[in-house]
């Protein structure tokens, strides 16, 4: 195994991100967990090689995949830097904005954790089958990588509401518990509960929900092809070895791709009862991009800010000299043909440029909210204001003067400094300030500066602070991974595993056909006396035998144990079916 040392960190990594990055230790990972990985990508290896994109299994040796042992993160890192992109690991779930943030950047986060052998078909937690074998691979081919990065680049602007958070904490909450061997039946009802009661909450969908459903069907889910031949592709279902199977059956609905799959839900805890299909990696992002022009990133005005107020999340509203004000868009007012007038945002705001923060405007100085007004004054914008446009509004050195705006905003104050770039006034501050709107008070001369941000228009709103690293230090709201993964090494596995390493010391000795049975029957006989519910080493045994061209004398105990142990679960029945299967 390649030491660790030789893993860095992509410099390309912002530090609001690096929080997520955990340590993959080659500890983790029990002799179970290596058993499951191998009997996981032998059964994929199988039915792949016929029911895949052809890619996939070219792209397991070329992003450093091995079907023996659970790889190492630093070696697919090396691997997926040939194609342009690079892998980090992290636990267990991490938030979806950060998830396509790192995927906008070229970079593919991979869960280390690996699922437990009584989730072998399906986990609903991410695990590193599900990172590793199922997106890593179709990653090798170039045009599904333009998609992937596309859809990073696209969906780390869009807009998520606060009821999808909630979704989100729900959901990694029932998957943890669902994946914990200590959960009860009572622990995992109350996580469903929690969930029920997040879905139940949501009020409208979310630009973030829409390409949520668009990632599930595409790059989760997706079929490529024709519908006589249709290819899988997607990572949920290269990396279940339950659904994988089913799915191109024709009980499942197959659904020319389409912009509609962003009106299609799915649920996370059954089989779809339908997919879609595209026909090439380059159609889907032509349904992206016009999926994208209906986003507020592209769209901006009223119907912009409409969304983000509707959010109650972190936005950003960009003007058309480039300010970019963050923030939780609480209100805004509009004149009589609906163009915005004036924003207020609660809480921690933010002041950038470029998504750069500006000095002095963070969320720590604008802590309990901002508010400004947007548009012309006698048809032109304060961004574009000389200082012989500000003294002819009355701004000279402690005098008090007066602006205008072409709305009914007045904003009246002593101009104590302007922030520029490129030749355009950005913000303007001011003491002793008072802005109103008719009758109404919108700032008051008791809270103090009154920054101001000039533009006229609204070109662009979208998901996020502009400057999320500095956003995220001075406003929190960070809640990093752990730093080193959770082991499946349990007290009631931990006698159990020796058996499956001394398994595996049998299969790679090259010694001969009798001493290899000898050990082979120790294997069994301790089996047979503590462990007679354990299937995955049984399983091993005879493949062992069939590999080696041994005549195993109690074969038919092996088998009738995995019949016995094959009706006590119709999935773990399945995954016993299908493996003997491979060797028959």
């Amino acid at each position: 195994m390649a030491p660790f040392s030789t893993y860095t960190t992509p410099q390309e990594v912002p530090e609001h991100l690096k929080p997520f990055i955990a340590t993959q230790d080659p500890l983790l990972y029990t002799p179970i967990d290596h058993a499951s990985w191998r009997f996981i990508m032998r059964l994929n290896q199988a039915f792949f090689a016929k029911h895949a994109h052809q890619k996939y299994l070219d792209g397991l040796e070329e992003t450093g995949i091995s079907t023996e042992r659970i790889p190492l993160i630093p070696e697919m890192d090396a691997k997926l830097r040939k194609f342009g992109w690079r892998a980090v690991p992290v636990s267990g779930f991490i938030p979806p904005s950060v998830f396509l943030e790192f995927q906008a950047l070229g970079i593919l986060p991979i869960a280390a954790e690996m699922r437990t052998l009584d989730h072998l078909a399906y986990t609903p937690a991410p695990d590193i089958v599900h990172e590793a074998a199922g997106h890593a691979p179709i990653i090798a081919d170039p045009e599904y990588a333009a998609y992937l990065k596309a859809y990073g680049e696209v969906s780390r602007r869009a807009i998520f509401s606060d009821k999808d958070v909630d979704v989100y904490e729900a959901i990694r909450r029932l998957s943890d518990v669902k994946e914990d061997p200590a959960s009860t039946s009572d622990d995992i009802a109350a996580a469903q509960r929690a969930l029920d009661a997040a879905v139940a909450g949501v009020h409208y969908v979310s630009e973030a929900t829409q390409l949520a459903r668009m990632s599930w069907w595409t790059i989760e889910y997706g079929l490529v092809g024709t519908f006589d031949e249709p290819k899988i592709y997607g990572a949920g279902l290269l990396s279940s070895v339950g659904e994988s199977y089913a799915c191109l059956k024709d009980e499942v609905l197959k659904i020319p791709m389409s912009l509609d799959s962003i009106n299609t839900s799915y649920d996370i805890t059954r089989p779809q009862p339908q997919l879609f299909l595209t026909p090439s990696f380059p159609a889907l992002r032509k349904v992206l991009e016009d999926f994208a022009e209906l986003m507020a990133f592209r769209r901006g005005g009223t119907e912009g800010l409409g969304k983000a107020k509707m959010a109650r999340t972190v936005t950003t509203i960009q003007f058309d000299s480039g300010i970019q004000i963050s923030g939780v868009l609480s209100e805004f007012l509009t004149d009589a043909e609906g163009n915005a007038t004036y924003l207020k945002f609660r809480g921690p705001s933010q002041l950038s440029h470029g998504d750069f923060q500006l000095d002095g405007h963070g969320p720590g100085y604008h802590l309990e909210g901002f508010g400004t007004p947007v548009g012309t004054i006698r048809g032109k914008s304060p961004a574009e204001f000389t200082r012989a446009d500000w003294e002819h509004h009355g701004f000279k050195a402690g005098v008090l003067g007066k602006l205008r705006f072409d709305s009914g905003v007045t904003v009246e104050g002593v101009l104590k400094g302007t922030v520029e770039r490129g030749g355009r006034t950005l913000v303007a501050s001011f003491e002793r300030c008072t802005v109103r709107h008719g009758d109404r008070v919108l700032f008051d001369p008791a809270w103090g500066t009154f920054d101001m941000a000039c533009g006229q228009s609204i070109p662009t709103v979208f998901g996020g602070a502009g400057d999320r690293t500095a956003y995220a230090r001075e406003a929190g709201g960070v809640r990093p991974s752990p730093i080193r993964p959770k082991t499946n090494l349990t007290d009631e596995n931990r006698e159990l595993n020796p058996l499956y390493a001394r398994l595996r010391q049998i299969r790679e000795e090259p010694i001969d056909s009798r001493e290899t049975l000898l050990a082979m029957k120790e294997v069994h006989d301790r089996l047979e006396k503590d462990f007679p519910k354990d299937w995955l080493l049984r399983w091993e045994l005879l493949e062992l035998g069939a590999l080696r061209g041994i005549e195993i004398p109690w074969q038919k105990v092996l088998r009738e144990r995995l019949a016995e142990i094959a009706k006590t679960r119709e999935d773990i029945g399945t995954l016993i079916r299908r493996g003997l299967e491979l060797l028959a």
